[in-house]
């Protein structure tokens, strides 16, 4: 089954993950992971970096012809900022040597600190090098050949963003669909609600102004999952439990929600589920609220998959202000500025959709098994076939 693996640090000269368990006959060109890449880059209030980080993408190994071998899929991103100048030549060097500027004031809210007392290290590079959010693009690389999969089976996953800042979408608003994708990539916070991201813009501005820094929420839709992904039967294979593991793995987020998980812990259960229909015309059964994410007792229920990241603001801020030690003199001073954006939500839904892709394209081989896409998408109609009640 699928599982991937990334390497590389920040500003070394390249990240590479290598992807195992996708079947052969996958369809794939560099165009589908740069245009997810692409993606990845958006929002108003990132950094300069942004406008010269240029993905340069190859395959390694595992694509012949533009196919999938059924082997380890591996890809290449270089670094841009690598080959632009040698600024991080000698300092990322993989040559024995030692810096010439360590950094011994670790920046709170990051890994730092704790890091560097795990690992024995004296210099904060050797850990934010690695902990960086530039690693998520070797993720989204991996994300873009789960979407390709996922596609065979009629599954797509968006995101668009619910909150920034004090800025939020209205319960109210209309989630996106599959084809309004466009349309949030288009809008410079990637939000759906066009009077919520005008409120959003303006939050962010006010947030540069002060030299200061924004989180929020980002919500994840996945349409077209099928009934039968994950499992109640153990702890460590229910599906929403390897959804919020998965999206909490991204940098800066600290809550995960599946479905209105949040609201309803405060709600009676009379007003806390979704009711069980029966559509007559479709011969299916139906969930008309999605309160439980379309996952029940870590089982997909073949309803729209829903999940919220909550992503805190960055540490890292344009007017340093946040406190901190120097590791050699224990005396006071504050953090250090190694990145400018004011905040990366929008960015952030992108690498979540990237997580969820992933975890559902892994079910989904466990579920409906096969070496290749055809088998894959055989056995997947099969399924469907015994449905809405299983053959006795």
């Amino acid at each position: 089954m699928l599982r991937f693996l990334t390497a590389g640090e920040s500003h070394g000269p390249s990240l590479v993950v290598t992807v195992e368990g996708l079947p052969a006959g996958l369809a794939v060109t560099l165009d589908d992971i740069a245009g997810e890449l692409a993606r990845r880059r958006l929002g108003y209030g990132r950094g300069p970096r942004q406008r010269f980080e240029a993905d340069e993408l190859r395959f390694i190994g595992g694509v012949r012809h533009g196919r999938t071998l059924g082997s380890p899929v591996a890809i290449e991103i270089g670094n841009s900022e690598w080959t632009r100048s040698d600024k991080w030549h000698a300092e990322m060097s993989a040559d024995p040597g030692e810096t010439a500027a360590p950094l011994t004031t670790p920046r709170p809210g990051h890994a730092d600190l704790a890091g560097m007392q795990k690992y024995g290290f004296s210099d904060a590079r050797d850990v934010l090098e690695r902990a960086s959010a530039r690693e998520t693009a070797a993720r989204v690389a991996a994300g873009a050949l789960a979407k390709v999969l996922l596609s065979h089976l009629a599954i797509d996953v968006i995101s668009h963003v619910v909150r920034l800042g004090d800025a939020v979408v209205a319960p109210t608003s209309p989630r996106p669909a599959v084809d309004d994708l466009d349309t949030v990539d288009n809008s410079p916070v990637r939000c759906f609600d066009a009077a919520a991201g005008d409120a959003m813009v303006a939050a962010i501005k006010a947030a540069a102004a002060a030299g200061d820094s924004l989180g929020g929420v980002v919500e994840v839709l996945a349409y077209g999952v099928p009934v039968g992904l994950g499992s109640h039967v153990h702890w460590d294979r229910k599906l929403d439990a390897l959804i919020a593991q998965s999206v909490m793995s991204v940098q800066a987020v600290k809550g995960v929600e599946v479905g209105d998980a949040f609201e309803v812990a405060g709600a009676r259960g009379s007003a806390a589920h979704d009711a069980i229909t029966w559509d007559g015309g479709s011969d299916r059964y139906r969930r008309e609220t999605s309160r439980a994410g379309g996952v029940e007792g870590g089982i997909s229920t073949g309803e729209l998959v829903v999940v919220r990241a909550h992503m805190k603001p960055l540490a890292t801020l344009n007017r340093p202000t946040l406190a901190t030690v120097d590791t050699v003199t224990k005396e006071s001073t504050v953090s250090f500025k190694e990145r400018t954006d004011v905040t990366a939500v929008p960015a952030m839904g992108v690498v979540a959709e990237t997580m969820v892709a992933l975890v559902l394209a892994r079910e989904a081989q466990r579920k409906f098994g096969g070496d290749t896409v055809s088998e894959l998408v055989r056995n997947a109609e099969a399924f469907a076939a015994t449905l809405p009640d299983p053959s006795p």
